[in-house]
């Protein structure tokens, strides 16, 4: 049984709750919450608290706050020798205070309140100081997923780029070509097959090998209706950029 304690309510600290909270392996002992109403829901209040100086003993204590607030969290708490790690895909293992022993439990993954995942599928990066804290990690992150990786600081921050490149912007593309399709009274659920059917193929070829459309074909006349057809310039310049940068790989 892996006692852990969770300091944070956002929404990588109430996924990760709920996920341990169904895990007969693992106890929350307690979250460490400023606001007990973000987390109500999912815990009862008696194990809920925002007094650094009530946080009770554990194996394992799961700073999840952001990235900025991660140090002065740590710095807060008002013991030494224990297992504290944080979340965050950006920060080094260094923003630990040192009073703690150090560890980084990161699950890549995209986030949302309402959207429930499947954490059995989600990668677990892990980094500690020392290998028995590892082995604890490795075996927290085990209960929960079936993907653990022993990923360093500097190769984190290299995941969480590339993540940003495949999610992020992504996501931030479906929008404009959601957009695009409404203002053209155009339902986009049609493009959906098609967007799974994208990443689906990625699981057999690699990015480069499933590349397709017009920027690959270097088909000019297509290009330049699109472009024509864009009334809005940013979306001109956008599709510009990434066209020239499909041909330049």
């Amino acid at each position: 049984m892996i006692k852990v304690v969770i300091i944070g309510n956002g929404n990588v600290a109430q996924h990760l709750l709920k996920v341990m909270l169904k895990t007969d392996e693992v106890t929350i002992v307690q979250v460490f919450a400023r606001n007990k109403n973000n987390i109500s829901h999912l815990i009862t209040e008696n194990r809920i608290t925002s007094n650094y100086d009530e946080i009770e003993e554990a194996d394992v204590y799961i700073i999840s706050v952001s990235d900025n607030a991660i140090t002065e969290v740590s710095s807060h708490l008002p013991f030494k020798d224990r297992l504290v790690v944080h979340t965050s895909g950006t920060s080094e293992l260094s923003v630990l205070d040192n009073k703690n022993r150090k560890g980084v439990f990161y699950p890549l993954q995209t986030f949302s309140k309402s959207k429930v995942v499947d954490f059995s599928t989600i990668p677990i990066c892990l980094e500690t100081e020392n290998e028995s804290d590892y082995k604890t990690l490795e075996i927290l992150a085990n209960l929960i997923s079936k993907k653990a990786y022993a990923i360093s600081s500097e190769q984190r921050k290299s995941l969480h780029v590339a993540a940003v490149f495949v999610c992020n912007f992504v996501n931030h593309l479906y929008q404009i070509g959601n957009q695009i399709c409404n203002e053209n009274r155009v339902p986009f659920e049609i493009l959906q097959p098609l967007i799974i059917e994208t990443a689906n193929k990625i699981t057999e070829l690699s990015p480069k090998e499933a590349q397709t459309g017009p920027a690959l074909r270097n088909d000019t006349k297509t290009i330049e209706k699109h472009i024509e057809f864009l009334q809005n310039s940013n979306y001109q310049e956008l599709y510009k950029l990434l066209t020239q940068s499909i041909q330049n790989v």
